[in-house]
This record gives structure tokens, sequence and C-alpha cells, in this order.
């Protein structure tokens, strides 16, 4: 059964002829009343012009009402002209809707360095038809991905959390190429929304990583029209979090060539910033990637990758599991190899790592690197 929107909120896709594959790639997702609004976009200091225009109305401090995507075209590094298309695209949409250019947040994925076909999004935006199914938006905004990302929790009152993610390569922390989007018809205020947002982006999209390259087109937004009312805050944001894992988790199982889910869990660290970093640097290991792939329990890659992390601990007092074996603690182990290898063919690799160094603690995920992988980006434009 598709995924409904939460009160208030509408969605809607067309063919606009952007994507050669002729599949869905304008979308549009409109609030009928003002929301309040939350962004984080991607540290990638060539960003694209929909990021830049993001943070400009960010600092403006207004509402939105709606956010419009295209995908097939980064629209980044086009010049003066891709700003200019950036802020048509706007246009268009509050135009279809009978809104300012300034309550619409633009999108934009894709090829980067080719001129974004505005004619094609003049033509199509007028007809696009908006109902209350998320799906059309979640399939629209794909472009490498194999399949829709979306996650969905509700609190007392009926209060609903519905979130939808694009993102398969070009994926690490700093906004790890990911579009993230979560709807509410909470009532919670600007200032709440932008206190917590950065929080819960910095424990599940920005712990994600594919393949340790940032997109210039990175976003994160979250919406909230207030239609069903005030929520315990508390549990509003556990939702979120909650919504935003699940997002992140799909974002690396469906990583570009990727067979498994790579979950890290480092618990033990100095701070939460060094748990989480030590964290990241696992799962974004290419070495420990690929031993996972090829079922090799070698640890010492573990090691590797939380020694090169910047978390301080001593190796001496560091503990390894791998899928709840113990590999390592203070030295190496005896264990079964063999067995070992086996329960590493499962759909979800856990590694667990406890520094012994404080009580902070934190996860990522990442996925395992393959042939596919390689295959995939090397011919990405040819």
């Amino acid at each position: 059964m598709d995924m409904r929107l939460p009160i208030g909120f509408r969605a809607g896709a067309t063919r606009a002829g952007i994507k050669p594959s002729g599949k869905p790639d304008l979308t549009l997702v409109a609030s009928g009343r003002p929301c309040a609004w939350a962004f984080v976009g991607t540290l990638n200091q060539a960003a694209a012009p929909c990021v830049l225009r993001g943070r400009r109305l960010r600092e403006a401090g207004g509402s939105l009402q709606a956010i419009v995507v295209n995908a097939g075209n980064a629209n980044c590094a086009t010049g003066e002209a891709g700003f200019q298309a950036d802020r048509r695209m706007a246009e268009l949409a509050a135009a279809r809707l009978g809104i300012a250019p300034e309550a619409v947040l633009t999108a934009s994925t894709g090829v980067i360095g080719v001129p974004l076909p505005l004619e094609k999004i003049e033509a199509a935006l007028p007809d696009l038809r908006l109902d209350l199914e998320l799906t059309p938006f979640a399939e629209a905004i794909m472009t490498t991905d194999l399949t829709m990302k979306t996650a969905e929790a509700e609190l007392p009152g009926g209060i609903r959390v519905v979130g939808v993610a694009k993102g398969s390569g070009m994926i690490h922390p700093n906004m790890a190429t990911m579009f993230g989007f979560v709807f509410t018809d909470a009532a919670v205020s600007q200032e709440e929304l932008r206190r917590g947002w950065k929080r819960v982006v910095d424990h599940s999209f920005n712990q994600v990583t594919v393949d340790g390259d940032t997109s210039t087109n990175d976003m994160a937004v979250i919406l909230a029209n207030g239609a069903a009312g005030e929520p315990d805050l508390e549990a509003f944001w556990q939702a979120v979090e909650a919504v935003c894992v699940s997002l992140a988790r799909q974002i690396a199982r469906d990583g570009e060539g990727a067979t498994k889910l790579i979950t890290v869990r480092v618990t033990g660290a100095h701070s939460e910033d060094e748990a989480r970093d030590a964290a990241r640097t696992v799962a974004a290991s290419p070495l420990w990637k690929s031993a996972v792939y090829g079922n090799d329990p070698n640890w010492g890659r573990i090691m590797m990758a939380l020694g090169r992390s910047g978390a301080r601990f001593d190796p001496s007092r560091v503990h390894i599991k791998l899928q709840g074996m113990p590999l390592y603690a203070g030295a190496a182990l005896p264990f079964d190899r063999r067995q070992a290898s086996e329960s590493m063919k499962a759909e979800e690799v856990l590694v667990e790592a406890d520094l012994g160094a404080g009580n902070a603690q934190a996860m990522a995920w990442g996925c395992d690197l393959t042939e596919g992988y390689v295959k995939i980006n090397a011919l990405y434009t040819t």
C-alpha cells in the first residue's frame, strides 16, 4: 500500500524528459498552509544553485510551502545561467500553486555541468497533478537508486512524521548524491526545528557513507505545517530521528553495486564526535568494504581504520566484534575463521568496536565495495 503524506501535504510527479530513461523526473510536494522548516546543505565548495538558494531562504527566516525537485540534471557548475534556471524553476512551481517563489525550495540532482533544460520544466509543471500519495515523489527523485526510500512514524494524537530520501552513490558525511525530505503535520516552531534538526542529521544522514565523495547538491529538509497540533517535543524528535535513521540505512543498503549493508557501532569513545568519526571511518574504508564483499574477517582493517579516524584510544584497551564474534580484546583472539566468514554472508554485517577510552558512542552505515560500483561509475555519462 502506498504511503500517504501527513495532513495538509500533497505531492505529484511527471515525465518532463530530463532523464534519458523517460522515467518521472520532475516532482512537487506542497502544503496547504505555511510551514516552519529547517535545512542542512552540502559542505562541498562547488555547491549547486539550489543549495545556495536554500541557504539564502533559511537566512531570510520566512516560511515554506513547497519543494520542487528535478532529477537527471544537477544544474551545478553551469554558471549564471544555472542560477537563473534555478530561480525560474521556483517561479514556475509557485505559479502552479498560487504562492510566492520565496515559499518554494528547489532541489536538483543528476549529471554535473549540463545546462538545465528549463523549457522542459516550463512545459511540464503547469499540468503536474497533486494528491495524497508519497510514491510518485519518491520515485521521481531517484537517479541511480534501485529502490525507493521512505519511512514513517506516528505520535499520540495522530501526528505523523513521513520521510523520503534518494541516494546511492557520491555519498559521504557533510551531507551525504543525497536528498532527505521529512514532512510532518506537527505544530513545531521554526526555532525549535532549527535547534534540533542538525543533531538529527548528524545522527543519521551524516553517518552514511558509500564511496567517500560528498555531493554538490545534497540537502536534508524538514517541513512542519502544524495541521495536527502540538506534539510532546521529546517524542517528536525521537520519531524524526527514527525516520531519518531508517532512511540513512536504506541509502547505505542501496549503495551503487552493493550487496550488503555495513553497520558500525563504536562505544567507549572520549566524545560523541570521536565516536562518530571512528564509526564513519570504518564504514568508509575501501579495504574493509572490500573485505566485507569477499567475506574476509580481516579485523586488522577495522583496527587500521579506527587508528586513522582521529579518535583517541589505547589499542591494548580496544575490543572488536564481528557479527557478535569476538576477534580482538587488547590482543588478537583465537576464532574460527571459516565460521566468521560464513557469518559475513548475511545481508547486514555488524562491526562493534569498544575503544575503552570513555563513555561516548555512535553508529554509522555503509556498504560493501564491489565490481558493480566501478561499472556504474565508469559508464555514468557514456
